[in-house]
C-alpha cells in the first residue's frame, strides 16, 4: 500500500512567513522520515548551501485525500540538525518544558478574511462598499453572509483530521470569519493552528477563494482581523488571584509582547473597532476594548482564564504562546 504524506512547513518569508508543502510517497505512515527541501527557494538558505531538513513533529489524517494518507507538520532544521533560525517552535519547547508543572492551556480564535480577486467576499466586485458593519457578525442569509461553503468544508476537514477545533462563526466585517482551536497545551494548539491554516488555504484553491490573515485587510471603518488568545494555568483554573496575577503580568512589559504579536499590529490596534491602542495596556472584566479581557463568567466563578486580545491574525502561535507562558507562568511561579 502506498501513502501520500503531505509535508507542511513554515518558510522564511518576511515580515510574515508563508506555509509550504510537498508530497512524499511512503509504504507506511507509522515511521515518518526526515526529508529535505531547497531553502534557497523559501527564503531559508543561500543557493550555495541550499539544503534544509524537515523534521516531522505532528501528523494527522489527511481529510482531503482521505484513506490512509496523512498531513505531516515538520519543523525546519539545519543540516547539522540544529534548529533553523526561522524555527520558532524550538524556543517554545524549551519554555513549555520549564513551566510544565503549571499545566498551561490555550484556546486560539483565528480570524481571517475571504477574497475573490482583489475584493473581500461581500464587497461590490469593482468599487464601493457594502452596508456598514452590524448584521454580519454571527449573521445568516445571503444578504449578509459570504463564503459559508468554504467555512463549512474547512470545519469538516479539521474534524476529520482530528484537530481540536472548537467552533466557527461569521465575524464583524463581510467576508470575515473565525475558527477556534483548543483548549489544549501550547505546543498542541500551535501545531494544530498551523495545520488548520494550511487546510483553509488548500480548500480555498478548490473554490477559487483566497484567504488572507492580513490584520487590516480593508482600510477605514472596518474591523481588523485578530487572533485572540485565551490562556490559563492550573492555578488560574482554581482561583481568581492567579487570574489577576497573570493579567497584571502581561502589563509589565507590553512592548515585548506587541512586537511579537504579528506584523502590522499598529494598523489594527488603534483603540477603535474593539481594540486597545498598541502603545497602551489595560485589562478589565468583559471589556473588549481592553488589551486583556477577563470574561464575566470568570469573574463570577472566581476562576478560569484570560483573553489576550492583542495578537494579529497573522501572528506566529509558537511565538505568542511562548511569550504568554514565559510572562504569566514566570509571575505565577
Amino acid at each position: 500500500m502506498t501513502i501520500k504524506a503531505e509535508y507542511i512547513w513554515i518558510d522564511g518569508t518576511e515580515p510574515t512567513p508563508l506555509l509550504r508543502s510537498k508530497t512524499k510517497i511512503l509504504t507506511q505512515a507509522t515511521d515518518l522520515p526526515i526529508w529535505g527541501f531547497d531553502g534557497s527557494s523559501t527564503n531559508q538558505a543561500p543557493g550555495k548551501a541550499s539544503d534544509c531538513v524537515l523534521n516531522p513533529v505532528f501528523s494527522c489524517p489527511d481529510p482531503i485525500r482521505g484513506g490512509a494518507n496523512v498531513l505531516v507538520l515538520a519543523e525546519v532544521l539545519l543540516t547539522d540538525f540544529s534548529a533553523h533560525p526561522t524555527n520558532t517552535r524550538s524556543a517554545l519547547v524549551d519554555v513549555v518544558d520549564k513551566y510544565a508543572g503549571q499545566e498551561s492551556l490555550f484556546g486560539i480564535e483565528q480570524e481571517y478574511t475571504l477574497f475573490k480577486g482583489s475584493r473581500p467576499l461581500g464587497f461590490p466586485e469593482h468599487t464601493g462598499y457594502p452596508g456598514p458593519q452590524g448584521p454580519y457578525y454571527c449573521g445568516v442569509g445571503s444578504d449578509d453572509i459570504y463564503g459559508r461553503p468554504l467555512v463549512e468544508a474547512h470545519l469538516d476537514a479539521c474534524l476529520t483530521a482530528g484537530l481540536a477545533i472548537s467552533g466557527i462563526n461569521a465575524e464583524v466585517m463581510p467576508g470575515q470569519w473565525e475558527f477556534q482551536v483548543g483548549p489544549v497545551g501550547p505546543l498542541e494548539v500551535s501545531d494544530q493552528l498551523w495545520i488548520a491554516r494550511w487546510l483553509l488555504h488548500r480548500l480555498g484553491e478548490d473554490l477559487g477563494i483566497s484567504v488572507t490573515l492580513d490584520p487590516k485587510p480593508v482600510r477605514g471603518d472596518w474591523n481588523g482581523a485578530g487572533c485572540h488568545t485565551n490562556f490559563s494555568t492550573k492555578a488560574m483554573r482554581e482561583g481568581y488571584d492567579a487570574v489577576i496575577t497573570a493579567a497584571e503580568a502581561l502589563g509589565k512589559n507590553p512592548a515585548e509582547h506587541v512586537a511579537g504579536y504579528g506584523h502590522g499590529i499598529e494598523d489594527r490596534l488603534t483603540g477603535q473597532h474593539e481594540t486597545a491602542h498598541y502603545t497602551e495596556f489595560s485589562y478589565g472584566v468583559s471589556d473588549r476594548g481592553a488589551s486583556v479581557r477577563i470574561p464575566w463568567q470568570v469573574a463570577a466563578d472566581g476562576k478560569g482564564y484570560i483573553e489576550d486580545r492583542r495578537p494579529n491574525a497573522n501572528m506566529d502561535p509558537y511565538v505568542v504562546t511562548k511569550l504568554i507562558v514565559n510572562t504569566c507562568c514566570g509571575a505565577l511561579a
